[in-house]
């Protein structure tokens, strides 16, 4: 049979792949997008969307603990995992269903099946009916990634789980060891140990949510130990003995190798880029540590071959996939495109308190030879997070002290994965100092933090 033939083809139908079968199919251009498991990929199936549902069920449930503070009553609270899963799964389906829908709709052609590439611009999916020949002027590697294994740690979905395994639990933890304090480590760790497990999080480097700026993440370590996690840095975790229902881990910490039992453990020490069986070598296509090499256009080495979001290297993050999938169907449509700027690309983490930040850290920006104002604002200054109970937290904005340029603004607390799109915008904009500091921000809000943060790197808060 002929190979059909298309102007794009798109291998991974996640946050990168769809997008960018969607926003080929505007520019006019032909395109089919191959994917072998979900569409939506990770993120909306087993990332992204379904933790946010289940940290929502967490949330509520907190909060429904501290219903008398609020002149509220409530009793016999509690809560059904099953019921909690099952609300997760719901959502991530709904979605699932809307890509779909979207892909229809934009007459994207969608073949379910495993991709390899048997040359420049040909491409062969392996499907339950056999194998089907595609050929592409311009092919996008969206192929993603996958939970890292590390030897002697590996998941059996039993006692040792991956974020698959804990999105589906089969039981609930009373005793929880999570390895690795990233995003997704910190946010599991935050739902269970919400609904009562018994929580300790191991973390190899010298502190918890090692991106973050060191101040964010001392405060968020604070507030973690306060709801009754056990936090280990520095520390790592060498071996683990499985028995009937229990596990035994021998962590080292301190220099000193210590065991520690517990009945789960979940695992989230990093991903690996799904890079086999797709035909890469051949094609001599560059790989660096499981990660597509690529340009700053997302170009490979190989003409027409592109490689975005996960597949192509950090940040790992599901918006910065799709505004890649934006970019190189644009370019491959003609249009004028921007390289995209990792230090303008937001991280959020859904825990509790929530942890977002864009740009430089406070540490980082010195490295960097900058000479920094720093500014901070309390959530306990801020009449709003008061009102909603929840003034524990900070805003910190970090501005080169000779330009005015806004380098890096870091926050923790209630709502701040909404509010650091304020900043992003700025960064992207190119505002200063002067520019944030004459900004009206509505009250009251929780957003009047930022303008605050910003004025007091200039000593000029008003609220503080």
């Amino acid at each position: 049979m002929a190979a059909k033939s298309f102007d794009v083809v798109i291998i991974g139908a996640g946050p990168g792949g769809y997008v960018a079968a969607i926003r080929a199919a505007q520019n006019g251009l032909s395109v089919a997008v191959v994917e072998r498991e979900h569409l939506g990929g990770i993120c909306l199936n087993w990332g992204c969307i379904p933790t946010k549902a289940m940290l929502r069920s967490s949330e509520v449930f907190h909060l429904m603990h501290r219903a008398k503070e609020f002149g509220l009553s409530a009793q016999g609270i509690s809560y059904d995992l099953d019921a909690v899963v099952k609300r997760s799964r719901a959502v991530a389906k709904q979605l699932n269903g809307g890509v779909g829908h979207l892909l229809k709709k934009n007459k994207v052609t969608v073949i379910m099946g495993a991709a390899q590439l048997l040359g420049q611009g040909k491409v062969q999916v392996r499907t339950d009916k056999g194998t089907e020949d595609l050929q592409g002027a311009h092919i996008i590697l969206a192929t993603g990634a996958r939970a890292r294994e590390l030897p002697g740690l590996e998941a059996d979905g039993d006692l040792v789980w991956t974020y698959k395994h804990a999105l589906t639990p089969p039981r609930m933890p009373k005793k929880l060891l999570v390895i690795g304090s990233g995003a997704i480590g910190i946010e599991f760790a935050s739902f269970y140990n919400t609904l009562g497990a018994e929580t300790t999080v191991v973390e190899v480097m010298d502190r918890i949510l090692p991106v973050e700026d060191a101040e964010i993440s001392a405060f968020a370590k604070k507030q973690f130990q306060k709801q009754g996690m056990t936090i280990l840095e520095k520390s790592g975790v060498k071996q683990l003995d499985r028995a009937k229902g229990v596990v035994t881990a021998h962590i080292e910490i301190n220099g000193k190798i210590e065991q520690h039992q517990f009945d789960t453990v979940i695992s989230a020490v990093g991903i690996v880029g799904n890079v086999e069986g797709l035909g890469l070598e051949a094609l001599g296509v560059q790989v660096d540590r499981t990660h597509v090499v690529t340009d700053d256009h997302c170009r490979t080495a190989v003409p027409g071959l592109y490689a975005i979001g996960d597949v192509a290297g950090a940040p790992w993050l599901a918006h910065k996939a799709s505004h890649e999938g934006v970019m190189v169907a644009d370019m491959i449509a003609g249009k004028p495109v921007h390289p995209i700027k990792p230090g303008s690309i937001a991280g959020c983490t859904y825990c509790h308190p929530q942890v977002a930040s864009v740009g430089l850290t406070e540490a980082r920006a010195k490295e960097a030879g900058f000479e920094v104002k720093v500014g901070r604002f309390p959530f306990i200054g801020n009449g709003k997070a008061i009102a909603l109970g929840e003034a524990e937290g900070m805003v910190k904005t970090i501005f080169d002290a000779k330009t005015g340029e806004l380098l890096g603004a870091h926050m923790v607390g209630a709502e701040v994965t909404e509010m650091i799109q304020g900043y992003v915008v700025a960064r992207q904009l190119e505002t200063t100092e002067e520019d944030l500091m004459h900004t009206v921000f509505p009250h009251p809000t929780l957003s009047e933090m930022m303008h605050e943060s910003v004025l007091d790197a200039y000593g000029r808060a008003i609220h503080m």
